[in-house]
């Protein structure tokens, strides 16, 4: 007997199913909460060059000492990482007569001065990571997805050998322990350790969640429980523009973030283990006591496993069996068939792709001339109605050019902002929204398209790799910002490139449109 067939004897998709989606899409609010947190935590406000104070700057205003101090941009705004090595007298008389000499001009030697404004502080201002040091603050964010991408292989290994449920919550326990230190950072050595820890642990949740709730529902509501479970990251998405902008202070705004995870540990109380893992790995009674509940929260009370299952010669616990004769799967067996070469391969590029333009565009949210908050905010909100066009699209044209051509879309709107000229704002903005709508869209569908790619008994190992790949995608993404120095639009032209081979690469892929979920490697090859 097919799981699928037993989930029918139970009630198909009811109370049940909802309950268990509705908590697992606590813990998946807070993902987006920490994984865009570079936007706020790192932000970099205006600053310029710290003037000591000499007797000659008795009579002068602040705005003279700065204007005989600091050489200026073209447009007239103070230069963040240069002065003057001595004060250029002669520009009170004229501001416009700049000094062409470079031997006048220096690196700032007093450190910075920042505008407090906006932020009250954040890394960049407690270490003073810019200019010179600009580098390492984009690099916490590359540290932090190091850790996702680490996390993603352990957790993916794990959860197939231990269970969804008991390594959802270890992952959920480390979060908050290491969400916590790095509040608590004394140094950026300290921080860039914590952070990369809590991607290690998020990683698991963000690994976990999907798979577990889609081996609860039918083959009819897959679609509905990976988009549903999608749209509550962009509800945390927008909830981390609110948090941000009522919590300026960076300690305080990783507390504020990491807090939620506590809730979550409560509610993963009421979730079961994975019934279709159970009984892949020869817990049968396990499974029949959940599959039990599950049939009486959906109002089945007549349901009685089959005697097949209950007497342990149902398929699922015969391919456990021959899985424990043949040793355990582990990555390795994501390339040792043919077709499941082909989809690792292919699929591993997608994600990639996926990640890497995705977070290309979020963590750019000054770069198309709206506040950064209500950037923050809209970027959240488009993501809505691009998973509601998704769950259209997925189940009539199918997940295979649905993948390809949101990614595509994707690139495409990049590079076009590439074009379009500085001063056209409008224009920009609306390009970019509309390729973060088809960002996220790529991302939602990925997800789904993954998770029914690979066979229950390596799913989670599949789900780890790509989510491996993604996670490198994600740590290369904030570091290509710093090729502007090379050219200012390279970082656009990278991304749009990589978004538009990777969605072609999507077109290899086989379609799972209306296909019950693999059991084991023979099904899928």
């Amino acid at each position: 007997m097919k799981f699928e067939d037993l989930l029918l004897e139970t009630g198909g998709f009811g109370r049940f199913q909802i309950l268990i989606l509705l908590i697992l899409c606590l813990p998946r609010i807070n993902l987006p909460m920490h994984f865009l947190l570079h936007n706020f935590l790192a932000a970099t406000p205006s600053h310029h060059c710290a003037i000591p104070y000499q007797e000659a700057f008795v009579n002068l205003s602040m705005e003279e000492v700065l204007l005989i101090s600091i050489p200026r941009e073209p447009d007239g705004t103070l230069r963040s990482c240069e002065m003057f090595s001595q004060p250029q007298f002669h520009l009170l008389l004229n501001s416009s007569l700049q000094p062409e000499n470079s031997s006048i001009i220096q690196h700032c030697q007093h450190g910075w001065v920042y505008d407090h404004s906006q932020f009250t502080s954040t890394i960049s201002t407690q270490w003073d990571l810019v200019c010179e040091q600009r580098g390492l603050n984009q690099a916490t964010a590359t540290f932090f997805f190091i850790g996702v991408t680490m996390g993603a292989v352990i957790f993916g290994y794990l959860s197939d050998r231990f269970g969804r449920k008991a390594m959802l919550l270890l992952s959920l326990v480390c979060s908050v322990i290491f969400g916590m230190l790095s509040a608590a950072s004394i140094s950026y050595s300290m921080l860039a350790v914590t952070r990369t820890l809590t991607g290690v642990a998020l990683s698991g949740v963000s690994l976990i969640i999907l798979p577990l709730g889609m081996e609860w529902v039918d083959i009819q509501h897959r679609t509905f429980s990976g988009v549903l479970t999608s749209i509550f990251w962009s509800i945390g998405n927008m909830l981390l523009a609110m948090v941000a902008y009522f919590v300026r202070e960076w300690h305080w705004l990783l507390v504020a973030v990491t807090g939620p995870c506590l809730l979550s540990i409560v509610c993963l109380w009421w979730v079961p283990e994975s019934a279709r893992w159970l009984i892949a790995n020869g817990k049968v009674k396990q499974a029949h006591r959940h599959l039990l509940t599950c049939a009486r929260m959906n109002g089945r009370k007549d349901f009685a496993v089959s005697t097949e299952v209950r007497n342990g010669r149902s398929r699922h616990v015969r391919m456990a069996t021959d899985k424990k004769q043949g040793g355990n799967y582990s990555y390795i067996s994501l390339f040792r068939t043919p077709v499941l070469r082909k989809i690792s391969l292919c699929s591993g590029a997608v994600w990639f792709g996926v990640a890497f333009s995705y977070y290309g565009m979020s963590m750019n949210l000054t770069g198309f001339g709206l506040n950064m908050y209500f950037s923050q905010f809209v970027f959240g909100i488009i993501e809505i109605p691009a998973k509601m066009i998704v769950y259209v699209l997925v189940n009539r044209v199918g997940r295979r050019p649905s993948q390809a051509w949101a990614l595509i879309l994707t690139g495409l709107c990049i590079g076009a902002n590439v074009i379009i000229p500085k001063s056209f704002t409008s224009l920009r903005s609306v390009v970019a929204v509309m390729g973060k709508g088809f960002s996220e869209a790529a991302f939602t569908t990925v997800y789904l398209y993954t998770s029914e790619l690979y066979p229950t008994v390596l799913r989670q190992n599949g789900m780890g790799y790509t989510s491996f790949m993604a996670r490198l995608g994600g740590a290369l993404a904030p570091l290509v910002f710093l090729l502007d120095e090379v050219w200012r639009s390279l970082p656009e032209v990278t991304y749009c490139g990589i978004a538009v081979c990777c969605g072609s690469v999507a077109f290899l892929l086989p379609e799972t449109l209306n296909v019950r979920l693999p059991e084991g490697i023979e099904d899928v090859e």
